[in-house]
């Protein structure tokens, strides 16, 4: 069912984008606005990693660094092939996944959330993208994320260049569609793609971590900074947002992101059906933590590459 339902919403992103190439060219810009789509899910599906790190200006992590380490020891317990992982020198605090597949996937954070959080909230996390990635959502998402971009993109243009009658006179109905309707509906697309896949990766990076509370304590920490504090990339490319753990903004209707406090609950739920009494992980206590460093005035963090 999941399945089809990705299917399914790819091929209502691809009939908005060929639907505002028919209004901005008839016919013919239909057949272009497909095989656009169809070029563009191509060459996204072999360079979707590529993409998305560039787009953040990621660099890899040191090999060997507690934090590479941090990410192979999750990948392990997943029974994953070890990701690339990368870091973001950005105070904005989140984190993503990529990748065509698990065999070629990457996961990155930001310096500001490896700063801001413990070691045991940041395997949370990660553990979360490492959801993702075993539950392959990190193909679709950047795949999504692209193709919405573009139909805004799109839409714009339609607002400046959209089909008349022959005499000058613009199509009220396609002005419409052009530069409210598509646009809002790519979105609508994008919710339903990113919530239900949302509370999956949460459930997977439970599992995986061990620690349900870590990971709901790092989404109450994060999820108020990441509202606060400027995001360039979110602000030139908004259709990037789902590929974050949090939002980059407040308004739940337009999130594509269930609320938090929604996510925080339904952890609270997974922690009592995996008997989790108190906040322990054997991920956290398999190497150790300099939480001491983590809570000093600063509030320098023993994963933060920047020793802050």
């Amino acid at each position: 069912m999941s399945g089809f339902k990705t299917v399914m919403l790819l091929s209502a992103l691809t009939a908005l984008f060929m639907a505002l190439g028919y209004t901005l060219g008839g016919s013919g810009g239909a057949m272009i606005a497909l095989l656009v789509a169809a070029g563009m899910n191509l060459f996204t599906f072999w360079n979707a990693d590529k993409i998305v790190l560039s787009m953040h200006g990621a660099r890899p992590a040191e090999a060997g660094s507690e934090f590479d380490m941090l990410v192979r020891d999750l990948a392990a317990r997943a029974g994953l092939p070890t990701p690339k992982a990368y870091l973001i020198d950005s105070p904005h605090p989140n984190a993503f996944a990529t990748g065509r597949n698990p065999e070629n996937a990457a996961v990155a954070a930001t310096t500001g959330l490896l700063s801001m959080l413990s070691r045991e909230e940041v395997a949370g996390v990660m553990a979360h993208e490492l959801g993702h990635v075993k539950n392959r959502d990190t193909l679709i998402m950047t795949m999504v994320a692209t193709i919405a971009g573009a139909i805004s993109m799109l839409a714009n243009f339609g607002l400046f260049f959209r089909s008349g009658d022959g005499n000058g006179n613009h199509n009220a109905l396609a002005s419409i569609l052009a530069v409210l309707v598509a646009p809002f509906a790519a979105m609508i697309v994008q919710m339903a793609i990113s919530r239900t896949r949302e509370y999956g990766a949460d459930r997977a990076g439970a599992e995986i971590s061990g620690n349900p509370r870590a990971l709901a304590s790092a989404l109450a920490k994060i999820s108020g900074a990441a509202e606060r504090i400027p995001n360039p990339v979110a602000e030139r490319n908004p259709a990037a947002a789902q590929l974050y753990i949090v939002p980059t903004h407040v308004s739940e209707m337009f999130s594509t992101h269930p609320a938090t406090e929604k996510r925080i609950a339904a952890l609270e739920d997974i922690a009592v059906e995996m008997g989790s009494i108190a906040p322990t992980s054997a991920i956290a206590s398999s190497r150790p933590s300099a939480l001491a460093a983590a809570r000093d005035t600063r509030r320098r963090s023993a994963l933060d590459p920047n020793g802050r």
